[in-house]
């Protein structure tokens, strides 16, 4: 998001002061429910790269910062807070309201240009919180079982819930992890393996398995929702011969999508 603006040249002190200021005093957003945004060193890189002509997404990912959304302003003849303020105020309200973002970053090029970076910062769950993680998507998994759906061109009525099984999650594991330590999305693993060679690997004796993957999303409702969102992955999901489920996730900051989910499904022998 691009937005343009010009005014008088005058010395620049704290634009992230200013843009804070503006957003309690002028925009309607109270401390509580918008908080102060927070500056971000890798913004202000993010936002010096804008500078310089990256885009803002090869900026991000050159600076290391990963976003859950983020937009940029840039005004043209560097201007004074106040002036800043009052910019924020007539112009920008609107896209500063998002009660999601939370980190700001500010350059400025010389006497002409201000560059300015808001962002929501992309959140993985915490390692400890798995297990609650799992009993999430669990829930979510047999909501949407607990109704007919059309997965693309194929219609499916209600199924019966699933419940975990341990194995399964030890294969959704195994494959969230291979994933994520070498930054690739594939249902055949790193070692060739298919999702049965892995569940049966896990210890799970089978007679029908499914597996689904996801990667880049950061919370159990998005991760069903994309999943309900892919014809094969839904038919997964409303399978009525399923009767069991396991579900991990891995993360790993350096590849590019940080965290990969997998979602295996089987019904016993």
């Amino acid at each position: 998001m691009v937005m343009l603006l010009l005014c008088p040249t005058v010395v620049l002190a704290d634009a992230i002061g200013a843009v804070n200021r503006a957003r309690t005093a002028y925009c309607g957003l109270s401390r509580t429910s918008h908080p102060t945004l927070t500056e971000s060193r890798k913004l202000n890189d993010v936002a010096q790269l804008l500078a310089r002509g990256r885009s803002l997404d090869g900026a991000e990912r050159r600076a290391g910062y990963r976003a859950a959304r983020s937009l940029w302003i840039r005004i043209d003849g560097a201007t004074d807070d106040a002036a800043v303020v009052q910019m924020v105020r007539r112009r920008f309200c609107g896209q500063l309201a998002d009660p999601r973002l939370r980190h700001i970053g500010a350059y400025r090029r010389g006497k002409n240009e201000l560059w300015i970076v808001v962002a929501q910062p992309f959140i993985t769950p915490p390692e400890q919180d798995a297990a609650a993680v799992r009993r999430r998507v669990l829930r979510l998994t047999n909501q949407a079982r607990s109704h007919g759906r059309t997965c693309g061109w194929r219609r499916f009525p209600p199924a019966p819930p699933l419940s975990l099984a341990s194995a399964l999650t030890r294969a959704a594991q195994a494959h969230s992890q291979d994933m994520a330590l070498h930054d690739f999305f594939s249902h055949t693993g790193s070692d060739g393996s298919s999702p049965g060679e892995r569940v049966t690997r896990a210890g799970y004796r089978w007679s029908a398995v499914g597996e689904n993957i996801a990667s880049g999303v950061s919370t159990p409702r998005e991760v069903v929702a994309d999943w309900l969102a892919s014809p094969h992955h839904c038919a997964n999901i409303m399978t009525a011969g399923f009767r069991q489920m396991g579900v991990a996730f891995a993360v790993n900051r350096e590849s590019r999508k940080v965290i990969y989910w997998t979602e295996d499904f089987g019904t016993p022998r």
